[in-house]
């Protein structure tokens, strides 16, 4: 919205209207308006989401220090996305095809996770949404946002293809697999997210550090001049995309003061789905899905320390008639856990990690 002002201002030659037409200033006035709403909301939203008494139902097979958590309100995703979702429909260019497809990414898996939020909390279902119907979801999203990247033509140049780490001058085409790799990067990126928020800030500190790299990221990539310089894949208009992340970041920020060891609320599937799912378009929008595994690596750790415990268990349990586990307890964080570390050393530790990840993605544009 204030992005047309310069346009507005510009013919009566109003002194510093231009500003409004560079996307660092956006950027910096998109965080900064997502930090003061979430600060501004979180208590309203935390103060209404107690007097609906709508609080966390703490797992009895987990830690034992959690189940002081229980009654702690959820759903608090409502507050990233309203911290998101705003800055970004102000401060944005809103007939960018790239920020109306990261919008429709996030409200469509946030209503997901709120739906599930719903179910669990307020209409008591132990399981909320059935798998299989989250999956649709996310599946869905996934042919959505692979169909517009296959077919339109404004993506006609670099529709299937995606930037090999650590390799110059080659990049790889999926061809007919694109939309089917779209689907599997958003639905495996959302469920991460989701199961690396089980301790307080964890998740959202994880996934600030990460969107914060990918500000860059979408920077340099939107812009002629740097991305000739790094020989990246040059994607006009993507660089609106850093409003995006920048107002991720402040939200995250905001969201933290709330979410931050002891917890006041949890942001719930309406937050982690949501996010997971923006992690995962962003990085299909400027075609570094490859590098997710990188800068989402402890997201990675996180999914694949449940895939294995089950995988183990199952096999173990077939092979001997008595399941074991590889870790203690599985997502990986409530390993460390059970090692007898505080909660705010797993969390401190981990952000530690996502910072070396987020260094090691950006060098990747000249280690190559």
């Amino acid at each position: 919205m204030f992005y047309y002002l310069y346009q507005i201002f510009g013919d009566y030659h109003i002194s510093g209207a231009n500003l409004f037409r560079y996307i660092t200033f956006r950027s910096a006035m998109a965080a900064v308006t997502a930090l003061a709403i979430s600060l501004f909301v979180g208590p309203y939203i935390i103060r209404k989401l107690k007097e609906a008494q709508i609080g966390e139902e703490i797992r009895d097979d987990g830690p034992q220090s959690h189940l002081s958590k229980s009654g702690t309100p959820t759903m608090g995703g409502l507050i990233i996305l309203a911290s998101v979702i705003i800055p970004t429909l102000l401060w944005a260019d809103l007939s960018n095809t790239y920020v109306l497809l990261i919008l429709a990414a996030t409200l469509w898996m946030g209503m997901v996770g709120f739906i599930d939020d719903y179910l669990k909390v307020i209409k008591k279902m132990k399981k909320g949404l059935i798998a299989r119907y989250k999956t649709m979801g996310q599946v869905m999203l996934g042919l959505m946002i692979g169909s517009v990247m296959y077919f339109s033509p404004e993506f006609e140049k670099i529709a299937t293809v995606t930037t090999i780490p650590f390799v110059k001058n080659l990049n790889l085409d999926f061809g007919y697999l694109y939309i089917p790799f779209v689907v599997f990067v958003i639905t495996a990126m959302s469920n991460a997210v989701n199961l690396t928020d089980g301790l307080d800030g964890l998740a959202i500190g994880v996934v600030s550090i990460a969107v914060t790299a990918f500000a860059v990221m979408c920077y340099v990539t939107g812009n002629v001049l740097f991305s000739d310089y790094l020989n990246i894949i040059y994607i006009q208009q993507s660089s609106e995309l850093t409003i995006f992340c920048t107002a991720m970041v402040g939200a995250g920020l905001g969201f933290l003061w709330y979410n931050s060891y002891p917890a006041q609320v949890f942001m719930g599937d309406t937050g982690a789905l949501a996010l997971g799912a923006s992690l995962g378009t962003l990085a299909i929008l400027i075609k570094k899905e490859l590098l997710l595994p990188i800068i989402g690596a402890v997201f990675v750790a996180e999914n694949l320390s449940v895939i294995l415990q089950v995988a183990y268990f199952k096999y173990t349990k077939k092979k001997t008639g008595e399941g074991k586990r590889i870790f203690l307890m599985a997502p990986l964080h409530h390993h460390y856990e059970l090692k007898g570390w505080h909660e705010t050393k797993v969390v401190t530790r981990f952000w530690i990690m996502a910072i070396l990840c987020a260094l090691l993605t950006l060098t990747t544009f000249k280690v190559r």
